[in-house]
């Protein structure tokens, strides 16, 4: 008997330990797998440096690799690496890279680095480009309800990009 209320309590404190980390694997949007760093990518390997400061989507190079709370970011230039690693906060997408729109309504979509906005040097990302011309006009801590019809926009994601 006391046997088996040793290993239902490890089993039980197994459970409570692991969770943590369960739940914060959620806490980041991430791709599938991992990098040449032995952490999941970030913002799709788009530079965030480069995307706030200079209003330009910029791909990021392996080579460039920062990982901050365990997630791999890659960067276009060794400045832009620097910026980040000098205040990573500064750069770091909000809501953790999914799509800002999608976490208003409780949902956690994929955030799409093509479709950011920049709004009081903070870098919001979003799943289609309505929801990223709409956060301009909105504004930040007001994101819009879900839109009804579902039509997809005509302008392409270059335009949609600061």
């Amino acid at each position: 008997m006391t046997i088996t209320k040793t290993l239902t309590a490890m089993a039980v404190a197994t459970i409570f330990i692991s969770a943590p980390a369960a739940f914060a694997a959620d806490e980041h949007n991430v791709s599938v797998g991992v990098t040449a760093a032995g952490a999941p990518l970030g913002l799709h390997g788009v530079d965030p440096v480069a995307i706030i400061r200079d209003g330009a989507m910029a791909e990021g190079d392996a080579a460039q690799t920062v990982v901050h709370d365990g997630v791999a970011y890659y960067f276009s230039s060794a400045e832009t690496m620097a910026a980040f690693e000098a205040d990573p906060e500064a750069f770091l997408p909000q809501y953790g890279g999914f799509c800002t729109f999608g976490v208003s309504v409780g949902k956690k979509f994929d955030g799409d680095p093509t479709y950011a906005a920049v709004i009081d040097g903070a870098l919001y990302v979003f799943s289609m480009p309505r929801s990223s011309r709409r956060s301009r006009r909105i504004g930040k801590g007001r994101w819009p309800r879900p839109p009804r019809n579902g039509r997809r926009s005509s302008r392409s994601p270059s335009q949609t990009c600061n």
